[in-house]
C-alpha cells in the first residue's frame, strides 16, 4: 500500500499549531535578517545560527508530537538530572570571566542552568497535577522549595539573568496554581523589607549595574557604556530607520554585544520605530496564542505548563527590551528567537513544541 505525499505531509504537520508556527517562522526570519547585519555580514556566524535553528525546529516537532501526559512524566527525571548537573557545575564547573556556569561532559560542554528553564515549570506543573484534587498550603510550600533549590545554585554561579528567568517560570506555576493573594502580598512586603539584605549579597558588578541604570552618565566609558550606546542607536533610527546594513552605531563598532543581548538596538537603528512595533506585534501574537492554549487546555498540567511557558517567554522579551531601552539593569538576557545563541534557541523552541502538543492533543485527551 502506497502513501501519498499529501498524506505524509499532513501527518508531519498534524501536531503543529498553524497560527503559532507562522508567527515563530516570522520571528526566526527577523532574527536571521538582523543577525546578518549585527554580525557584520559574517556568513559563517549566520550559518551556525541557521544550524541551531534547524536543530531547534526538529526538537520542537518531536516535542509537539509527544502527548502532554507523556511530557508530564518527564518532569521529575528532567528536574533531578538538571539539579545533579547544577551541583556538578558548583563542584567541577569551568570558570570563565569570574563565573562558574559551564560543565564539560566528555565531548560536549553544556550550561545546566538552561535546562532548569524547562525543568522547573515542568516539574512544578507535574507536582500540582498529581495533587490536583486536594491542593493545600503545604503543597505550595513544597513547590516553593523545589523552585528555590535550583535558583540558589544558579545565583551562586553567579548568573542573575538566568536565575530571574527560572524564578519567574516557577513563580508563574505557583500563581496559576492558585496561590493566595494574601500570601503574594505578604511575599511582596517581605521582599521589599529584605532589599537592604539582598543589596549586600549582590556582587560589586551587579550593584554597579543597578546604579548605572539610575544614571548611566556616571560611568559613560565603563558600566554605563552599553546603555548609552544602545539608546543612541535606537533613538537615531527615528520612525523608519536608516536602512538595513546602514546602521552607523552598529557598523562602526560603537554598539557592544550587538549580535546577542543588544540586537534589538540594531533593529531600532536600521528599521526605526515601525520595525520595533512590528517585532512587538509578533511577540504579542505569540504570547496571546500561548495564553489561549493555556486557557483551553483540558488538564491542570496542561494549563499550568502552557501558562508558565507563555509568561516566561513574555519575561524573556520584557527583560531584554527593558534592558536595551534603559529601563531595566543589564542582566544578560537575550531577545527570544532573535539574538544569536544555540542553547537559548533550543530551549525556547522546545517550549513552543510543548505548547503545540498541549493544543493539538486537546481533542484526543477530551475524548
Amino acid at each position: 500500500m502506497t502513501v501519498s505525499p499529501g498524506r505524509i505531509m499532513r501527518r508531519l504537520v498534524l501536531h503543529l499549531d498553524g497560527a503559532l508556527m507562522f508567527a515563530l517562522l516570522m520571528l526566526l526570519l527577523v532574527g536571521q535578517v538582523m543577525l546578518f547585519s549585527a554580525a557584520g555580514e559574517d556568513i559563517h556566524l549566520v550559518s551556525k545560527q541557521l544550524m541551531s535553528v534547524g536543530l531547534a525546529c526538529c526538537i520542537m516537532w518531536v516535542v509537539a508530537n509527544i502527548p502532554p501526559q507523556h511530557l508530564a512524566r518527564l518532569g521529575l527525571p528532567v528536574y533531578l538530572v538538571g539539579l545533579a548537573l547544577l551541583v556538578g557545575v558548583a563542584l567541577f564547573g569551568e570558570v570563565s570571566l569570574g563565573a562558574r556556569r559551564w560543565l564539560h561532559l566528555g565531548v560536549i560542554r553544556i550550561q545546566p542552568s538552561e535546562i532548569m528553564k524547562i525543568a522547573v515549570p515542568l516539574m512544578l506543573a507535574w507536582y500540582f497535577d498529581r495533587h490536583a484534587s486536594s491542593l493545600r498550603l503545604k503543597d505550595f510550600a513544597v513547590a516553593a522549595m523545589l523552585l528555590l533549590i535550583p535558583v540558589a545554585l544558579i545565583v551562586k554561579q553567579p548568573d542573575l539573568g538566568t536565575a530571574i528567568l527560572v524564578s519567574a517560570a516557577g513563580f508563574y506555576v505557583l500563581f496559576l496554581g492558585g496561590l493566595s493573594w494574601r500570601i503574594l502580598l505578604g511575599l511582596a512586603v517581605a521582599g521589599a523589607a529584605s532589599l537592604p539584605v539582598l543589596w549586600s549579597l549582590l556582587h560589586d558588578y551587579q550593584r554597579q549595574r543597578i546604579l548605572t541604570l539610575l544614571d548611566p552618565t556616571t560611568d559613560p566609558l565603563g558600566a554605563g557604556y552599553h546603555i548609552i550606546q544602545s539608546t543612541i542607536a535606537m533613538g537615531s533610527g527615528g520612525l523608519t530607520g536608516k536602512g538595513w546594513l546602514k546602521g552607523t552605531q552598529t557598523h562602526l563598532e560603537f554598539l557592544p554585544e550587538k549580535h546577542t543581548d543588544f540586537i534589538l538596538a540594531v533593529m531600532g537603528e536600521e528599521f526605526g520605530l515601525l520595525g520595533g512595533l512590528l517585532l512587538l506585534a509578533i511577540y504579542l501574537f505569540i504570547i496571546g496564542r500561548g495564553m489561549v492554549i493555556s486557557a483551553n487546555a483540558p488538564t491542570l498540567f496542561g494549563r499550568l505548563f502552557a501558562g508558565a511557558i507563555t509568561l516566561t517567554f513574555f519575561s524573556y522579551a520584557f527583560v531584554n527590551i527593558g534592558m536595551v531601552s534603559g529601563i531595566l539593569p543589564v542582566v544578560g538576557v537575550p531577545l527570544p528567537l532573535v539574538s544569536y545563541g544555540g542553547t537559548s534557541m533550543v530551549t525556547l523552541l522546545f517550549c513552543m513544541g510543548a505548547l503545540m502538543s498541549i493544543q493539538t492533543h486537546r481533542k484526543l485527551i477530551q475524548t
